[in-house]
């Protein structure tokens, strides 16, 4: 499932009627604020009936319009989840499964097959459900998920055994246990959470939902005693129906008031946000964890994939003494030809580059190659020499951990000359990994390998650290080369030798201290740790243990994702915040709009004449039908001009706190008074320009 560009063509149509199918009742009273217009536009409407007027039509207009504006928010937002959806549906289509029944194959529709149900697969064969490979392995086209037209290899026994239904096998032959029901796939989450049909409100969205009703309900009762407060001070003036408080009047008092602009988009930026989310292959099962990651203080991140390239590559020849480095590259060379593992292929290439050494062909007779394995933790070759018509003998050349070499040169009564030593140590506490080289009894020398960390990493932690997040590198080497690659990256703090057990440990102690973590994990020994972290980020490479425990599933399989994860937490928070900042202070100039213009001839010296309160009519406003029907106007159409924002989201920085809450308020909320200053003034001339008012 790769993020393609939208099709605005098709989803603002749709929107569109989105708007009105969603102004049934039902779907009105899901959110209390806008619930109010929605009221308060029906009343207006009925008004009509009784006092007929261009201005009171005019008003009843346009509060239809700010609740369909909100509506057309909400429905953009959905679309373009929709959208995803529908692509992930075309992945999920129906199959003919290879059942294992006592070890007898049947074919039975995708639909038949229960959890716990063997199925098997060869060559082309699509994956009909979830589960995991209990037997054998393959490669497996996964397109249709993660986008991604590379094939993955799955297989049994490891981390890597999990598989999801819709996609196709491309070789080989492998069993797989299904994990998962008909309708609770994996891909059926999926479209279930980018449709929005389990998106739940989350914990600091009910709370400014609960502030949000609290405002309205106090402006509530403000704005329906005003003509108790009017009739009073008409009385007392002696002046008769010098304040206009009829019900279109209050209604646009009430809806100018309350806070519609953040209401009307709060929905629509929760379900953007998780659709950031997809448009970055990541799945969250609940807007809840979106939200968490905005509030992240505590990152562990894996160092292999995550920090390093993952794989160790040559840097450097340090020959024993006595040895020239070209024949220590030569036989480090020879002893690698064998080595498919990233660490020997790139030892072969370090010899070339340095000392242009390209390998060479033997008769398979004459070689014999000698596989690593954990016990002798090294490998090499044996080679048999013909010395110009002598004898052959035999060169036997070894590469591996120092402490192997040096037993198996000493076994065979050689020495290990403690400059090999000392350059072991150096490149142990430099945060690299040395390979000592023997040649039968003779030690040649040690080969650097290093882990390379990705470009740009330090930069990524730094912005980190500027935001308030603390980073833990998790790793299984010893302390001392932990320590180096942690100093290199630029991570906070590192763990070392790290067991499943201890990052569970780690996790509960810096929550216990209040803080909120997140981490990743593919493992099933990683799923304790990820259904305890606040933001468990599986891979889909991983097992189906891994990938339920966690509250987020990568499809990309990429550990660095997790950065961008939280900077997507952090954008949801910061976009939620700044519309919030900008609707309240929008208030007040809207208070300016039209209290001055309701009571300008109130306790007038004449019949006519501007009253005191006409002094705060700042905007110069032409009358009070026009301020009125100016400020009505301007609150509808500010929710169509932030709906880009609200999708969007604000442009994200990395910054502490205390500077995103300054930045709201010099952009937003002197922006939320100073914009409806200049959008209402130029609404009144055109209305004015038009004897709309």
């Amino acid at each position: 499932m790769s993020a393609s560009k939208t099709d605005y063509s098709q989803l603002i149509p749709a929107a569109i009627r989105d708007s009105f199918l969603k102004l049934d009742p039902r779907e009105q009273v899901k959110n209390p604020v806008m619930l109010v217009v929605f009221l308060g536009a029906i009343w207006t409407t009925v008004t009509l009936f009784t006092s007929f007027s261009g201005f009171n039509l005019q008003i009843a207009i346009w509060l239809w319009f700010t609740v369909l504006f909100a509506n057309f928010a909400e429905a953009m937002a959905e679309g373009r989840g929709k959208a995803q959806a529908n692509a992930l549906r075309q992945a999920r289509t129906q199959t003919m499964a290879r059942r294992l029944r006592n070890g007898v194959e049947e074919r039975v529709a995708s639909t038949e097959l229960r959890k716990g149900d063997l199925v098997a697969c060869e060559a082309n064969d699509p994956i009909p459900a979830d589960g995991e490979v209990v037997e054998g392995v393959a490669s497996v086209d996964e397109a249709a998920i993660t986008g991604e037209s590379a094939p993955v290899i799955r297989e049994s026994g490891g981390d890597h055994s999990a598989v999801t239904g819709g996609t196709r096998v491309l070789s080989d032959r492998i069993v797989i246990r299904i994990s998962a029901d008909p309708g609770a796939g994996f891909l059926d989450r999926m479209i279930s959470m980018v449709e929005g049909a389990r998106r739940q409100k989350t914990p600091n969205e009910i709370a400014l939902g609960i502030l949000l009703v609290s405002i309205t309900v106090l402006f509530l009762f403000a704005v329906f005693t005003l003509p108790a407060f009017c009739a009073y001070s008409e009385q007392a003036a002696g002046q008769k129906d010098v304040v206009n408080t009829s019900a279109p009047v209050l209604v646009s008092l009430l809806v100018c008031l309350i806070p519609t602009t953040i209401g009307a988009l709060l929905s629509a930026i929760g379900i953007s946000g998780i659709d950031r989310m997809i448009r970055r292959n990541v799945i969250a099962t609940s807007g809840r964890a979106v939200e968490a990651a905005g509030d992240i203080d505590v990152l562990l991140l894996d160092k292999t994939g995550t920090i390093t390239l993952g794989n160790r590559m040559a840097t450097a020849f340090h020959p024993a003494p006595g040895v020239e480095e070209r024949q220590l590259a030569e036989a480090a060379q020879l002893s690698s030809l064998a080595d498919e593992t990233p660490e020997g292929r790139s030892i072969v290439v370090l010899a070339k580059d340095l000392h242009g050494l390209r390998a060479r062909d033997f008769l398979p007779s004459h070689v014999d190659f000698v596989p690593f394995t954990a016990q002798t933790r090294m490998s090499g070759i044996d080679i048999k020499v013909d010395d110009d018509g002598a004898p052959m003998t035999t060169r036997s050349i070894r590469k591996g951990a120092a402490e192997a070499i040096r037993q198996e040169v000493e076994r065979q009564g050689g020495k290990f000359p403690a400059q090999v030593r000392n350059a072991v140590e150096v490149i142990s506490k430099a945060g690299g990994t040395p390979l000592v080289v023997a040649e039968g009894v003779t030690v040649l020398g040690v080969v650097q390998l290093k882990d390379v960390v990705k470009g740009g990493i330090k930069e990524r932690f730094s912005q980190l650290r500027k935001m308030g997040i603390r980073t833990v590198m998790i790793t299984g080497d010893n302390p001392t080369t932990a320590a180096a690659i942690a100093a290199e990256a630029g991570v906070d703090e590192f763990m070392a030798e790290a067991t499943p057990e201890m990052k569970l440990q780690r996790i509960r102690a810096e929550q216990a201290e209040g803080h909120l973590v997140a981490m990743t994990g593919d493992g099933t020994n990683d799923a304790p740790a990820l259904a305890q972290a606040d933001v468990g980020v599986a891979m889909n490479t991983g097992t189906q243990a891994a990938r339920e425990a966690g509250n987020m599933v990568d499809l990309d399989s990429n550990p660095t994702k997790l950065i961008e994860v939280v900077e997507i937490g952090k954008q949801l928070l910061m976009t939620r915040g700044a519309l919030t900042t900008f609707s309240i202070a929008n208030d007040v100039a809207k208070y300016f709009a039209i209290l001055p213009a309701m009571f300008a001839t109130l306790y007038a010296l004449k019949p006519g004449a501007p009253g005191p309160l006409a002094a705060l009519n700042i905007m110069g406003l032409h009358s009070p039908e026009s301020a009125i029907l100016s400020a009505v106007i301007f609150n509808a159409l500010i929710i169509i001009a932030l709906i880009p924002l609200a999708l969007r989201g604000v442009a994200y920085r990395a910054t502490g706190a205390s500077q995103v809450l300054l930045r709201n308020i010099i952009i937003y909320g002197l922006g939320g008074v100073i914009a409806p200053f200049i959008g209402i003034k130029l609404i009144d001339m055109l209305l004015v320009t038009l004897h709309l008012a």
